[in-house]
């Protein structure tokens, strides 16, 4: 196990180099991130080899990560920021959201009407393709001091599109499964993904808040954090494996709820010390979740994309920027976040991987042909999707004029 943590820690630093070389030629470091991850992972150099991805320590550790990355978004939840633009957030968040599922789910099923490919699959197409991986957006908003109504949008959002996107995804699966008289996942399992990361995460907010108020020097804060930070990710381990069929919480979530909590608990002069001396473990955790999303990306799919993934690709950004679009004309918010705000929704990588999972689990026995169809045409997405999202996300901050706005 020793190696094994030596040689992650080795391709973090190696993802932290690249990324440096990306920035060189005025593209974001995360896309250094995702291509290391994908020249370390198992499918090329095996710097961090199959046997590593999964380990239980090695599963741990990100998903606690993903708890730290987590508080970028929870910190910026402050009520008194969001409560101009919640009624806003909310219906953006729900025609995005739900018009990528639709559109999706309509165009493959037109395609499959006629290619004699069971309908049922354009759903789960369509399931897969409404969620968000919020890290990549995140990444660039805090590597690029992004600030503006574009940035104020987008971080709440990421909260509720991934609750909506767990929701819909695993109803479309249960029904699916259901009719193929599989194991249907259960309905309690589906509200229990959603619910049970924001009530560990308000529960050990309010233990942060709490104990925010008698720590008084930096170290206190940190020490606060980072304990209830644990915290918070072992309720979610010991949920995961106790409540759940299979583990499947939205660990990030829990972070974003617990980071939400405290927020609004201390004053704006404590919570930016918080965050200041929190900066150096995000900024870690940044690149190990980015690294992570990278590594089970296999760059040769690139080779063997067909027509199905160019179809998802194009179908996932139009339902994402048309809905965005809609939800933002309906709600009269301003002209940048109309034009530019679907254009930051586009990463997809690291959530899409897991819903693809679940679904070709799912299809392996009753349907082997389908969940062969699934996984060959979302991986190769996710690879050139997530490469064309994250420099088209930066450019749209470009474009609202958004970047660098950011001063503390």
């Amino acid at each position: 196990m020793f190696l094994s943590v030596l040689r992650v820690l080795a391709a973090i630093v190696i993802a932290f180099g690249v990324g440096k070389l990306v920035t060189l030629i005025k593209l974001p470091a995360i896309l250094g991130w995702l291509i290391a991850g994908m020249a370390l992972g198992p499918f090329a150099l095996k710097l961090v080899d199959a046997p590593i991805l999964d380990a239980v320590w090695y599963e741990s550790a990100i998903h606690i990560l993903e708890c730290a990355v987590g508080l970028l978004i929870g910190t910026e939840l402050v009520w008194k920021k969001i409560k101009k633009t919640g009624k806003q957030t909310v219906i953006t968040t729900f025609t995005q959201s739900i018009g990528t599922f639709l559109l999706v789910t309509l165009v493959f099923d037109i395609i499959f009407f006629f290619t004699d490919v069971p309908l049922y699959l354009g759903f789960i197409f369509g399931g897969i393709a409404l969620a968000t991986a919020p890290a990549p957006a995140i990444s660039i908003v805090r590597e690029f001091k992004t600030a503006g109504p574009v940035t104020d949008t987008l971080l709440p959002m990421a909260a509720l599109d991934d609750m909506i996107g767990v929701v819909v995804f695993f109803t479309v699966v249960s029904v699916v499964s259901s009719r193929l008289s599989a194991a249907a996942v259960p309905v309690y399992a589906v509200v229990l993904s959603v619910v049970l990361p924001l009530v560990i995460g308000v529960l050990f907010g309010l233990l942060a808040g709490l104990l925010f108020k008698s720590a008084k020097k930096r170290a206190g804060l940190m020490l606060v954090l980072i304990s209830t930070l644990l915290l918070s990710a072992g309720a979610g381990f010991a949920a995961d494996y106790l409540l759940m069929p299979a583990p499947m919480l939205n660990y990030m979530l829990i972070g974003m709820a617990f980071s939400a909590v405290f927020s609004n608990m201390v004053s704006e002069e404590k919570l930016h010390e918080i965050t200041a001396g929190f900066s150096p473990v995000l900024a870690f955790s940044m690149i190990a979740v980015i690294l992570n999303l990278g590594m089970p990306l296999d760059f040769r799919l690139i080779l063997g994309a067909g027509v199905f993934t160019a179809v998802y690709i194009l179908a996932r950004a139009a339902g994402k920027y048309l809905g965005a679009f809609a939800g933002a004309a309906m709600t009269r918010s301003p002209k940048t976040v109309r034009n530019f705000l679907g254009l930051t929704l586009l990463p997809h990588s690291g959530v899409s991987l897991v819903f693809t999972g679940i679904a070709a689990s799912m299809l392996a026995v009753p349907a082997p042909e389908c969940a062969a169809l699934i996984q060959g045409t979302i991986a190769a997405a996710a690879i050139i999707n997530e490469i064309i999202a994250v420099i088209v996300a930066k450019k749209a901050f470009q474009w609202a004029g958004e970047l660098n706005k950011k001063t503390t």
